[in-house]
Order: structure tokens, then C-alpha cells, then sequence
């Protein structure tokens, strides 16, 4: 890069003001959050990593140095976006993971529904199988409630991710519920959100079992990672919710 083009010395330090002005706001908005999904530390978050990029991104140009953040996916995750412009129609396409870390209350809660549907508990019914059980509450509760209620069902959260698909008109009704994943482009993804603890054991995972770096900068995992820029898309979906 010639002399000419690099930037100058006041705006790597006006780069640096906005990412200490975004911290203040994730800060700010972590401490104020209405929940697990709150939309206020999705964006704060969305902010800090773009101010965070574009600082590292100036420091390297005009000083030839790095920091230590690092926003995990945000670069060659998947191709770049060549949907139409002006979608007409959307998929959002979701994939959650779950442990059954208490089968017992897994079934116990099956059984509830079951007696409230029958106005008796027999004792007896879907509810005796784990399998079952899980037939049951999915059948009763929409995916989001279950969600937000996982720990009460027995269940532990795992890894989760959640794809906005653009297209140019909406399908036909039932044309793709026989194999509603197989044929996503990744190309027309808009934007992505991920949630997994790998984003935390990154930094967490230091050699000498010491404190991770104060500088890194990774996904909260209640808010995962939000690619509204759309920079950067991975492999295929296999999301787990259906329509039912």
C-alpha cells in the first residue's frame, strides 16, 4: 500500500474511540437485558464486532500491527451473497441441539400434558419412553417455548444456529415438506446466527491454564455470532425444527 492511500494517524485513533464507545454500549446493554434473546445486546454485540474489525483492519494498514480481538466466523465462512436484491420470499431455517440431561423430568412433564389432555393421569402412555416423552412435549409446546423452557423439560442446550434464506417468489404449499433442507443455497443466505460454547473455550483454552487474553473479543454465547454483513457463510444446515 503507498503512503497516499494509508490512513492516517487520526483515524486509527478514531477507529479505537468507537470501539471503546461500542464496549460502553454492549456493557450498557448486557447490564439492562430483558433476557436470554434480547434484541438490544444482539445489535451491541453486531456494533462492538464491526467497530472491533474495522480497527484492526486500520492498525494494520497504518501501523503494520494487530490486536487480539477475534470474532469468531466472521471471515471465509461462506460464499459471498448472491441472492436477489429485492427478495420477495424467505426461509428461515433453524437448527437447535439438545442433551436429555434428566430423563425423569423429561417424562414427568410428558406425563402432565398427558393427564391435562385426558383430565386423569392414567400413569400410562407416550409419556413411560423417553422417545415418547419427547414426542409429547414437541407435540405440545411450539420450539421457541421450549427454548426458553429447556431446563424445565429436562434438557440441556447444545449448540444452535438459525439461517435467513432470501428467494425471489414463495414456494409452492408442500412443494419441498417431504425433504425441507435438502436443497438450501448458501449463496442466498442474508444473514446467520450462531450459538456454541466453542466461542468461549477458544479463549478459554489456554496451554498453561492461564487467564484467557483481556483483549479477545468473542460471541457471548446467549447471542452467538450475527453476520448482518452476510461477509461470511458456512456449510449447509441441518436444521431440527419442522413445521408441524
Amino acid at each position: 500500500m503507498s503512503d497516499a492511500a494509508q490512513p492516517t494517524a487520526a483515524e486509527v485513533r478514531a477507529a479505537a474511540e468507537a470501539v471503546k464507545t461500542a464496549l460502553d454500549r454492549h456493557l450498557a446493554a448486557v447490564e439492562r437485558r430483558s433476557g436470554e434473546d434480547d434484541p438490544a445486546v444482539h445489535e451491541a454485540f453486531n456494533e462492538l464486532a464491526t467497530a472491533a474489525e474495522a480497527y484492526d483492519e486500520l492498525l494494520y494498514d497504518r501501523y503494520d500491527e494487530v490486536t487480539p480481538f477475534e470474532i469468531p466466523g466472521a471471515e471465509d465462512a461462506l460464499p459471498p451473497y448472491t441472492g436477489p436484491e429485492e427478495p420477495n420470499a424467505l426461509s428461515v431455517l433453524i437448527r437447535r441441539d439438545y442433551a436429555v440431561a434428566e430423563p425423569q423430568r423429561l417424562r414427568a412433564q410428558a406425563r402432565r400434558v398427558e393427564a391435562a389432555e385426558d383430565d386423569r393421569d392414567t400413569g400410562e402412555g407416550a409419556a413411560e419412553t423417553v422417545h415418547g416423552a419427547l414426542g409429547v412435549l414437541f407435540g405440545e409446546f411450539e420450539p421457541d417455548e421450549i427454548a426458553s423452557r429447556h431446563r424445565e423439560f429436562g434438557l440441556e442446550e447444545g449448540d444452535s444456529t438459525l439461517w435467513v434464506v432470501a428467494d425471489e417468489d414463495p414456494v409452492d404449499a408442500g412443494e419441498w415438506l417431504e425433504a425441507p433442507f435438502e436443497q438450501v443455497d448458501p449463496e442466498r443466505v442474508v444473514c446467520r446466527f450462531d450459538v456454541s460454547a466453542v466461542f468461549d473455550d477458544e479463549f478459554d483454552d489456554e496451554p498453561d491454564g492461564g487467564e484467557p487474553d483481556d483483549g479477545a473479543l468473542d460471541g457471548d454465547d446467549d447471542q452467538g455470532i450475527g453476520d448482518e454483513d452476510a461477509a461470511g457463510r458456512a456449510e449447509e444446515p441441518e436444521p431440527l425444527d419442522a413445521d408441524r
